[in-house]
């Protein structure tokens, strides 16, 4: 344990006032939001009366949501969207951020033009895609029907394809890990590549052995993001199959929306704090797979 010298410890006060609004304003606004939520999902709510308690019901609102059908369907979403955006969705931003960082020619005006569908909203982007997975104008069918001209699939209504039409709305979305990782590449000392080099290891070598090793922490933070991003993702759905067809494209957000709508806000804090607490496990689980808290150095 480190310890503090007089002189040092005279400027903990210090430290501590400056600290201090922003601890309140985290309090406001973070911890005790989070808490009311928490007991509130206890609660037999509607958002207008007071909140009625009973140790009769007090896991009622868990119990009807683990009993819908979209529940279950839901979990199995995450679990396949999870997955995708942990594999796919990151490696596809992190293999832009290795090109960009051999620095070819042009890779200015390419790192600006992969950011450009950072300043459209989701929401945007979901009608994009709706667009161009119409079955009738849509540009994906007639091209596909350019090979073959009885090509005809609905693709955000009907199953299975939906599932995969609202994924693909978010796959290749992956400027933030882009940008995330190609910073941490950044950052390697060039002394480390030239001595690596003088010892006679490849490019590919100095990729493998220096640069992932290095990138460890981006890497994670990457994954964080893209996973818990799956777990809040509404705007994608909503817009597009509504959780269809069935219960197809179900998620726990659209469960939390449809039961604000319906004012019972105690079942959808029960949602929220599933949610909440799916987030903190993969923050715990992908930075201890990734070893988030050791120094890369």
């Amino acid at each position: 344990m480190k310890r503090y010298s007089r002189l040092e410890r005279r400027h903990f006060p210090a430290i501590y006032l400056f600290l201090l609004p922003t601890l309140i304003l985290f309090a406001l606004f973070y911890v005790i939001p989070i808490i009311t939520v928490f007991f509130t999902s206890f609660t037999k709510w509607n958002g207008f009366n007071a909140p009625q308690f009973s140790f009769d019901t007090i896991f009622y609102n868990y119990k009807k949501l683990f009993s819908m059908s979209s529940f279950g369907k839901s979990l199995q979403n995450l679990g396949l969207w999870s997955l995708i955006a942990a594999t796919l969705h990151v490696g596809i931003g992190a293999l832009v951020a290795f090109i960009l960082y051999q620095k070819p020619k042009g890779w200015k005006f390419v790192r600006g033009v992969y950011m450009i569908p950072n300043v459209i909203s989701a929401a945007a982007w979901a009608m994009i895609y709706k667009f161009i997975f119409n079955n009738d104008f849509g540009l994906l069918n007639n091209a596909i029907r350019l090979m073959n001209p009885s090509f005809n699939v609905n693709w955000f209504y009907q199953s299975p394809a939906a599932f995969w039409a609202v994924t693909f709305t978010w796959l290749f979305y992956a400027v933030i890990v882009c940008m995330v990782v190609l910073a941490d590449l950044m950052a390697i000392p060039k002394e480390l590549h030239e001595a690596a080099e003088i010892d006679g290891a490849s490019s590919v070598q100095r990729t493998f052995l220096i640069d992932l090793p290095l990138c460890r922490n981006s890497l994670g933070t990457s994954v964080i993001i893209s996973v818990t991003s799956r777990i809040a993702m509404y705007e994608a759905i909503a817009l597009t199959t509504r959780g269809g067809p069935g219960n197809d494209t179900a998620n726990l957000a659209l469960i939390l929306v449809k039961a604000i709508n319906d004012y019972n806000y105690g079942l959808a804090n029960a949602t929220a704090m599933l949610m909440f607490t799916f987030g903190i496990v993969v923050m715990l689980v992908i930075n201890r797979v990734f070893r988030m808290n050791e120094s890369v150095y």
